[in-house]
């Protein structure tokens, strides 16, 4: 799939931004990546929500393989083939993505703020570092 493929595809849904990414294309909106285009396919952002819709099409997750293992990937799912010569629910489709990519990024979100280191000014971290090494001077000579 190239750049142009792509942007037709989309066309019923909105634009969309396409950043080239490992062996293929990232595909967002408004900023939230929720499709990936690359040569075993075009996935969609999946969650619970949304999994049962791509089961029912008989669609898989996204899966690559190292040398040690089979990765499956279940936030990305194959998008069914016939979606291709349908572009207004290729639209819905893309949208109910791009409303998982959403629900994750909600879910990322801190609760709180974390708490914050104190830094300490340099001379004070400096004065503890010669402490520490003449403490360890003296240990060693009263061997």
């Amino acid at each position: 799939m190239d750049r142009e493929f792509l942007i037709d595809l989309f066309a019923n849904f909105g634009p969309v931004t396409i950043r080239k990414m490992f062996f293929g294309y990232g595909i967002s909106a408004d900023g939230i990546n929720f499709a990936l285009a690359l040569r075993a396919g075009l996935f969609f952002r999946a969650d619970e929500v949304t999994i049962p819709d791509f089961e029912a099409e008989g669609s898989k997750p996204f899966q690559y393989s190292t040398r040690a293992k089979t990765v499956l990937v279940n936030s990305y799912w194959e998008l069914p083939a016939r979606l291709f010569d349908d572009s207004e629910e290729l639209a819905q489709w893309a949208r109910a993505a791009l409303a998982a990519a959403q629900r994750a990024k909600v879910k990322k979100r801190p609760k709180g703020k974390k708490a914050v280191a104190k830094k300490q000014p340099a001379k004070k971290v400096a004065k503890k570092a010669v402490r520490r090494v003449g403490k360890a001077k003296r240990a060693h000579r009263s061997r």
